[in-house]
């Protein structure tokens, strides 16, 4: 183990052998594909609430002038819901309280221990976890809407890529926001308040519930710039559906990347300072 970990000091916690990271991606891959009757729940109910989030839309364009609510026509509304049903479980935003629970009970006192730092190691077991959520529950949601809705279908060549680049910093950020809301448990010792907080307004603010151009114009532009939310579910769904012109989309894509880095580098902060003041519960 310690021939594949390269030195890692305080000041240097992502620096990790590509060896190791890759292995600590596929564990957290394996850990979430034993759960594989989770994950046909898990798609139905993405199904049945994409039904519900589509013909409410849908009735909101069919009510606003030229059908275009927020810039959106009927097929870009319809793709943005279902392809964002799709992402929901790959950029997973909710139900993630592992730190937190580890803080509480003590075991993160073995984490701590480890030569790779938490912040790495929790990121890499994600993004094993985002993985075998693009394998598993990001398709069947995408079939069975373009089976009942009419979908919207790229009109540029770089609109895939750098839809697939805007996915993958989506899941960064979405970690990043995750590890700090879970590691207010280091001053809390109980992080359930912060955790329902971050349930209650991720959603709305990230774009899942509708899209967030439904807004003013100055209360997006603000949420956009001044928070990471957007980055996490707004910006890749607004990039497939092509809601922006190129070079709009690639500014989007470049804000989203800043508050990606920008959250995991918070994040390290806060485990530092949590570490050098750190009193064990339970242990």
């Amino acid at each position: 183990m310690g021939a594949s970990v390269l030195t890692i000091s305080p000041s240097r916690p992502f620096r990790v052998s590509a060896t190791t990271f890759g292995a600590l991606v596929w564990s957290g891959f394996r850990r979430y594909a034993t759960y594989r009757q989770a994950t046909i729940a898990g798609s139905f109910t993405n199904i049945v609430f994409g039904f519900l989030r589509c013909y409410v839309l849908l009735a909101v364009a069919a009510g606003a002038v030229g059908n275009r609510p927020g810039g959106y026509d009927v097929e870009q509304l319809a793709t943005y819901v279902w392809v964002g049903q799709g992402l929901l479980s790959v950029i997973g935003i909710w139900g993630w309280t592992e730190l937190a629970d580890r803080i509480r009970t003590g075991d993160i006192a073995s984490d701590l221990l480890r030569p790779v730092p938490p912040v790495v190691s929790y990121l890499a077991t994600d993004l094993g976890r985002a993985t075998h959520g693009m394998l598993t529950r990001f398709i069947p949601p995408l079939i069975i809407g373009a089976l009942f809705f009419p979908f919207s279908t790229p009109d540029r060549w770089q609109t895939v890529p750098l839809f697939v680049l805007s996915v993958v910093l989506a899941v960064i950020g979405s970690f990043g926001c995750r590890y700090l809301v879970n590691a207010t448990a280091y001053w809390l010792h109980d992080a359930r308040g912060p955790q329902m907080l971050w349930t209650l307004g991720s959603g709305v603010l990230a774009g899942l519930y509708f899209p967030l151009r439904l807004l003013p114009e100055w209360l997006t532009v603000t949420l956009w710039v001044a928070t990471p939310l957007p980055g996490l579910l707004q910006t890749p769904l607004d990039v497939l559906v092509e809601r922006d012109s190129p070079a709009v989309q690639a500014g989007l894509v470049a804000l989203q990347a800043f508050w990606a880095v920008a959250m995991l580098a918070l994040a390290a902060l806060v485990q530092r300072r949590a570490e050098r003041k750190l009193v064990v519960q339970g242990g």
